[in-house]
């Protein structure tokens, strides 16, 4: 499978910690800019300001909880692949679901199995996803057969025989 083709596992957990802090950090910054200039008192100086102090202070922060998330799913996700010696989507299912259960542990047990249900949940929805989408696009882009069928070879459409053809009068 082509999208299991990635790099080696210690620097796909690099890799995957620094996409999901990009990804936490751009989205947070958006999301609190939005919120902070909502927020702000009446005046452009003022939501601006107040915008811009909202996405110094909580974009960080998101981009770390995204950058805890992504880096224990990877370590999770490259473990996985060592212990069953094969990476397909269950691999990415399992772990979903054990980051969800481990990050919620200090809450309990009752909110981790609601964590790694929504994990694993959540997971298997994005693996379903890109499995329908690549069965999608691989029946769209098909080759057609070269050797499609010869027309002077169909029968023709009102049911007699072929000009050239004996029939089969002559056996009867």
């Amino acid at each position: 499978m082509e999208e299991y083709a990635r790099e080696p596992c210690p620097w796909r957990i690099v890799d995957d910690c620094g996409g999901a802090f990009t990804m936490g950090a751009i989205g947070g910054g958006i999301f609190q800019a939005i919120k902070g200039f909502r927020n702000s008192p009446v005046g452009v100086n003022y939501r601006l300001r107040g915008s811009l102090t909202a996405v110094k202070t909580r974009a960080p922060q998101l981009g770390g909880s995204f950058a805890i998330w992504g880096g224990l799913f990877s370590m999770i996700d490259c473990s996985m692949v060592k212990a069953r010696g094969k990476e397909d989507p269950w691999n990415s299912i399992t772990s979903g679901a054990l980051t969800g259960a481990v990050l919620a542990s200090r809450s309990g047990p009752l909110a981790m199995v609601g964590s790694a249900m929504m994990g694993g949940i959540l997971l298997a929805l994005i693996e379903g996803v890109g499995i329908l989408l690549t069965r999608y696009t691989a029946q769209q882009f098909q080759n057609p057969n070269p050797f499609g069928e010869d027309p002077s070879q169909l029968p023709p459409k009102d049911g007699s025989p072929p000009s050239g053809y004996p029939g089969y009068g002559q056996y009867q």
